[in-house]
């Protein structure tokens, strides 16, 4: 399917926070996140909006025309750096703790907002430079239509021109089939979350034409 693909701008932020919002307020790892359909409701845009505020500062976001789908990238170096870099899972130093930041500024009696910042940042791999997929959401009532293959391509097409291998944590069976069929790898080990889903690491080395 043909499907125009733009780069998002600051005057998009809304947009993508509330694209984000619907498209991950019933995903397993955000009903972890934030137990329970009100607390959520009232905290997950929050958060989301953290993402795109990091990602539009340090790294870039692909938005479809119309408004339906939208992919949060980060092109990560070949060695680990301090900060909200890593789209805000990059744990830091003692002076710059953004998962704990993160949490203070969303919801700061929830440890888990914290938690997961800190896990997967400790699952990123390190060492090789790298894509970084943080997070890809499409608009709940148009799921199934191809529009995140189509919304990842021109970045896996740049990936396999450049040598550059793609990473991506995915959060829901489905989505984890869907990357499987655009070349990634389970990386063998997963995140189980306590009393809650697992999340699966998954690596993409660059492929030839």
């Amino acid at each position: 399917m043909g499907v125009r693909v733009r780069r998002a701008q600051e005057s998009d932020r809304d947009l993508v926070v509330r694209l984000l919002d619907e498209s991950f307020r019933d995903d397993p790892v955000s009903n972890w996140v934030f137990p329970g359909e009100e607390h959520r409701l009232a905290r997950h845009a929050g958060l989301m909006g953290v993402f795109t505020d990091v990602t539009l500062a340090e790294g870039y976001i692909d938005l479809a025309e119309d408004g339906s789908a939208v992919a949060l990238w980060m092109d990560m170096p070949d060695a680990p750096h301090d900060g909200a870099g890593d789209g805000g899972r990059e744990g830091g130093g003692d002076q710059d703790d953004v998962p704990a930041q993160v949490r203070a500024a969303v919801d700061p009696d929830n440890e888990r907002v914290e938690q997961i910042a800190r896990w997967t940042t400790e699952i990123h791999p390190e060492g090789r430079a790298h894509v970084y997929l943080w997070m890809i959401g499409v608009a709940p009532g148009r799921q199934g239509e191809g529009l995140g293959t189509a919304l990842m391509a021109p970045v896996l097409e740049r990936c396999d021109r450049e040598g550059l291998p793609a990473y991506l944590e995915a959060s829901n069976p489905r989505s984890r089939a869907l990357y499987e069929r655009l070349g990634f790898v389970f990386t063998g080990t997963a995140l189980d979350l306590p009393d809650g889903p697992s999340m699966w690491p998954m690596w993409r080395e660059p492929q030839a034409g």
